[in-house]
């Protein structure tokens, strides 16, 4: 599966648990959608994924790649040290400039 470079970083940002790479993937605006919170801006991604590695040390493997509607859409199995683990979720990317603009993770 090939997927846009961007998003390649992304993972392996995750995978390394590295939140400042995962938040340099974003741009300066940029929102993310998760469990009804939305978090705005660099700094605030960088601490949501911070707090995210820190409490549940989440692994990422895509399932499935998909464009739609100008919208990128990765299904991922999500494993880590939560309730309910794994779970397969839905991103929703919008890519601008070869930058993350908005993600929307979602059932």
């Amino acid at each position: 599966m090939k997927l846009p470079i961007i998003l390649q970083e992304f993972l392996k940002a995750q995978e390394l648990f590295d939140s400042i790479s995962f938040a340099n993937c974003f741009s300066e605006y940029a929102s993310v959608f998760d469990e009804g919170k939305i978090y705005t801006g660099k700094d605030e991604i960088k601490q949501w994924n911070e707090k995210s590695n820190e409490q549940y040390k989440t692994l990422f493997e895509v399932m499935d790649f998909s464009v739609k509607d100008n919208m990128t859409i990765l299904k991922i199995n999500i494993s880590g040290s939560f309730d309910g683990s794994p779970v397969v979720l839905n991103f929703y990317f919008r890519i601008e400039n070869n930058l993350i603009n908005a993600l929307a993770i979602v059932e």
